[in-house]
C-alpha cells in the first residue's frame, strides 16, 4: 500500500512539474520582448540601423509566426462561440475594463489561479500532510476545492464589480441630470454640458464621470452623438440610462427642446431615487425580524421561564426525597 501511495505521489509530482513548466512557457511566450519602435526610430535617425526592405519583410513574417503560435492557446483563453465571446466582452465592458484583450486576460487569470490551486492541493496532500487525508472523499475534496475556488472566485468578483458599478452610476445619475439641465439652460450646447458635468461629477461618482467623459471625447472626435449615446447605454446596461439616451435622440430627431425633455426626465429620475430609498427603508424591519427573533426572544424566554423551571425541578427533587 505504501508503495502504491509513493508511486502515485511521484506521478502527481511529475504532473505538477509538467503543469508548472507549461505555465512558465506560456508566460515566456506572452512576455516575449518585442522591438521598441522608438528605439528603432532613434537608431535610424542616427544612421546606425538602416534595415532593408527584405529585413523588414522577414521581421514582419517572424512577428506573424509568433502571433500564430499564440493563437494555438486562444481556445483555452477565450470562448470559441461568437455569442459567448460577445457576452463575455459585454461583461468586461460593464465592469469598466475596455481593453481589447480584457476577455483573454480574465480567462488567463482564471486558468492561472486554477492551476495554482491544483498545484497547492497536490503539494498539501502528497508532500506536506499526506497522513491527514486518509479517505478518498477527503483527498478528492482537498484536491478539487482550491482549483474550483481559483477558477470561480474571479467570476464572482467580476459579478460583484458589475453590480457595484451599476449601483454607483444609478446613484449619481439624477444629480448628473440636474447639473446637465442647469448647463443647458445656461446656454451651453449639449456636448459642452456633458463634458462639464463629466468633470464636475467625476470626484463623487468616478464610473459615471468616466462614461460621460467618454461620450464627450468621442463626440469631439467626430462620431455621431446618437451612436455614442447608444454605446454608452450598452456599456452601462441600466434601463434609466437607456431611457435617457432615447429621450435625447428623440428630442434631437424631432427638433423639440432638449431642456424641457431633460427637465421632465430629471424629475422622473428624482422620484425614482426617492422610491428606491423608500423601498430599502421598508425592507429594514423585515430584515431585522430574524435578528430580533434570534437575539431577543431566547434571552427573554430564559429570564421569564427559567425561575419557574428551576422551582419545578426543586419541587420534584423534594418530592422524590420524601417518597424515599
Amino acid at each position: 500500500m505504501e508503495m502504491i501511495t509513493s508511486s502515485f505521489g511521484l506521478i502527481a509530482l511529475s504532473g505538477l512539474a509538467a503543469m508548472v513548466l507549461f505555465v512558465v512557457a506560456g508566460i515566456i511566450l506572452f512576455t516575449s520582448k518585442q522591438a521598441d519602435p522608438m528605439g528603432k526610430f532613434s537608431a535610424q535617425t542616427k544612421g546606425t540601423d538602416k534595415p532593408s526592405r527584405d529585413g523588414q519583410t522577414q521581421l514582419r513574417r517572424k512577428i506573424d509566426r509568433e502571433y500564430k503560435s499564440l493563437e494555438k492557446f486562444s481556445r483555452f483563453l477565450e470562448p470559441a462561440d461568437a455569442s459567448e465571446l460577445s457576452a463575455a466582452r459585454q461583461q468586461m465592458v460593464q465592469a469598466g475594463y475596455l481593453g481589447k484583450n480584457a476577455v483573454r486576460d480574465f480567462a488567463a487569470l482564471q486558468f492561472i489561479l486554477a492551476v495554482t490551486g491544483l498545484a497547492f492541493s497536490l503539494l498539501l496532500v502528497f508532500v506536506l500532510a499526506p497522513g491527514s487525508f486518509d479517505t478518498p472523499v477527503k483527498t478528492a475534496a482537498a484536491m478539487l476545492s482550491p482549483m474550483l475556488i481559483g477558477y470561480y472566485a474571479p467570476r464572482t468578483w467580476l459579478t460583484r464589480r458589475i453590480e457595484a458599478r451599476k449601483e454607483e452610476i444609478l446613484s449619481g445619475f439624477p444629480d448628473a441630470l440636474d447639473m446637465l439641465l442647469v448647463c443647458v439652460e445656461a446656454g451651453q450646447s449639449l456636448d459642452q454640458s456633458i463634458q462639464r458635468v463629466a468633470r464636475e461629477i467625476r470626484s463623487g461618482y468616478p464610473a459615471l464621470g468616466e462614461e460621460l467623459e467618454t461620450v464627450g471625447e468621442q463626440v469631439k472626435a467626430g462620431r455621431e452623438r446618437a451612436e455614442v449615446l447608444r454605446d454608452m447605454s450598452l456599456r452601462c446596461g441600466i434601463p434609466d440610462i437607456t431611457g435617457f439616451v432615447t429621450v435625447i435622440i428623440q428630442a434631437s430627431s424631432y427638433g423639440t427642446s432638449i431642456a424641457d425633455s431633460l427637465k421632465v426626465f430629471s424629475e422622473e429620475m428624482r422620484d425614482k431615487r426617492i422610491m428606491r430609498a423608500e423601498e430599502k427603508a421598508n425592507l429594514i424591519p423585515t430584515k431585522m425580524t430574524l435578528g430580533t427573533m434570534l437575539f431577543t426572544v431566547p434571552p427573554l424566554m430564559i429570564i421569564l421561564i427559567g425561575p419557574s423551571i428551576l422551582a419545578v425541578i426543586g419541587d420534584l427533587s423534594g418530592f422524590s426525597m420524601s417518597v424515599d
